[in-house]
């Protein structure tokens, strides 16, 4: 995948000190989409509190919280990837596998950049590993499980997307991708994003799988799609709770009520949260766990 971030000229010049600048550095040469290059610069900068040996903050206090300046130069260090292996170890806790491997993916992808440019003298990330057992680990949930995440204090946004997800077992960065204008209501379906909108919202690492033509759902959902919908003839389906930022992509901002596109991390982060007390474990389920289980054979 190396190649499909290959320097441009971009990045070419004196290394920098500062971990912070180097991402920015990797980000401008990187073929990215708009919304690729946000997703790559929230996982890059999560590494940063790995990096100076610190846990990095947990729950809603991640969301807006400063990293740590780090100087590139950690990278080098001879216990960086003993910091890096405990930093997956700790984010496998907190976050589902999809989360996870997006976020090693990312520093790989810079790590092997800055590599080539001769900013570091060695790759910190050869022994990560992509974390396979978590999905395994943590079964769909059953009929019974989902109905009591259904049955939770959550708000319209939520209850919709919780249904869908289960409804039609798609990933939930393809719902996530989803826009107004491919909703049918009366027909209870959509069209799938296209795969280069889809894959925007994840790290052009990961494998998709084939996209099925349409995604169909149950009236009850539908019903709450209705509701969500109101008012909003374009933009994305599922929206910020927050005005987008300035910069922001014009497909990613509601242009009736100025929020973004509700992002994966984000979505996950609530849906965790939420079911923590349904959880035996107390840690929460998963996105990925709404998932419709596979009848045995």
């Amino acid at each position: 995948m190396r190649a499909e971030l290959s320097a441009t000229g971009a990045g070419a010049g004196a290394a920098p000190v500062e971990y912070a600048v180097a991402v920015e550095r990797f980000l401008a040469q990187a073929c990215l989409s708009p919304a690729s290059r946000r997703v790559y610069r929230i996982s890059l900068a999560g590494w940063a509190w790995a990096l100076v040996g610190q846990p990095p903050p947990a729950g809603s206090q991640r969301r807006g919280a400063r990293p740590p300046v780090v100087p590139l130069a950690l990278l080098d260090h001879g216990d960086a990837p003993a910091k890096l292996a405990a930093a997956v170890a700790l984010r496998a806790g907190r976050a589902d596998t999809r989360t996870v491997n997006r976020e090693i993916s990312a520093l790989r992808s810079a790590a092997g950049w800055w590599l080539d440019m001769g900013w570091i003298g060695r790759d910190p990330t050869a022994g990560l590993r992509h974390r396979t057992t978590g999905v395994a680990a943590r079964p769909a949930l059953s009929d019974r499980q989902a109905a009591a995440v259904f049955e939770l204090p959550a708000g319209l946004r939520e209850q919709a997307l919780w249904r869908l997800l289960r409804d039609t077992g798609s990933p939930a960065d393809e719902i996530l991708a989803l826009d107004v204008t491919a909703v049918d209501l009366a027909r209870r379906q959509a069209r799938s994003p296209a795969p280069s909108l889809a894959q925007a919202r994840s790290l052009p690492q990961a494998r998709s799988a084939p996209q099925a033509p349409s995604l169909a759902w149950a009236p009850a959902t539908s019903q709450l799609l209705a509701w969500l919908l109101a008012g909003r003839p374009y933009g994305p389906v599922f929206l910020t709770d927050r005005r987008a930022p300035s910069g922001a992509p014009a497909a990613d901002v509601c242009p009736v009520t100025g929020r973004a596109r509700m992002s994966y991390r984000r979505a996950a982060e609530i849906f965790t949260t939420r079911t923590r007390s349904l959880d035996p474990a107390g840690h929460g389920w998963t996105l990925h766990q709404l998932r419709r289980p596979t009848p045995a054979r």
